[in-house]
């Protein structure tokens, strides 16, 4: 049985391992835990920006942060940003990303959210079946620019 659970502190070196577990997390992700560690204390001071594992026996399997968005559009709609989406690469397949997603849907609700966004690599092409089994439609074209 999974426990979803908000992350503590000493979550975050399994969190980082399970975002450097792929092709593309491998190539963005750094050993150094210090900024990651830096990273968690500024999203536990924003409030409405939360970092959630799933903890089956000690273990953490899983992980996704969930932010929620007050806004103007759609009637003053109150959204939730899913991001960071992880399961274990040895247990990937066996139903636990649609309990993750079932947990964010849940949180977001209960936060008084109409809407529940995300957003994918265009590579991870698994990913964006997965996210069509769970409901949801690619509705939107993504753009990013680095800053740095």
């Amino acid at each position: 049985m999974i426990r979803w659970r908000l992350a503590t502190r000493g979550d975050v070196a399994a969190v980082v391992a399970m975002l450097a577990d792929d092709d593309l997390g491998a190539r963005r992700e750094v050993a150094d835990l210090a900024p990651y560690l830096a990273a968690f204390d500024a999203m536990m001071a924003e409030g409405n920006n939360h970092l959630i594992v799933g903890d089956q026996d000690g273990v953490i399997v899983a992980t996704y942060q969930l932010t929620f968005i007050t806004g103007l559009s759609l009637r003053a709609a109150r959204r939730a940003q899913v991001e960071s989406v992880r399961v274990a690469s040895n247990l990937r397949s066996t139903g636990i990303g649609a309990a993750l997603m079932a947990d964010a849907e849940t949180r977001a609700r209960a936060a008084g959210c109409s809407l529940i966004q995300l957003t994918t690599n265009r590579d991870r092409s698994r990913a964006h079946a997965f996210y069509a089994r769970q409901g949801y439609e690619p509705s939107h074209l993504g753009f990013k620019k680095s800053l740095i």
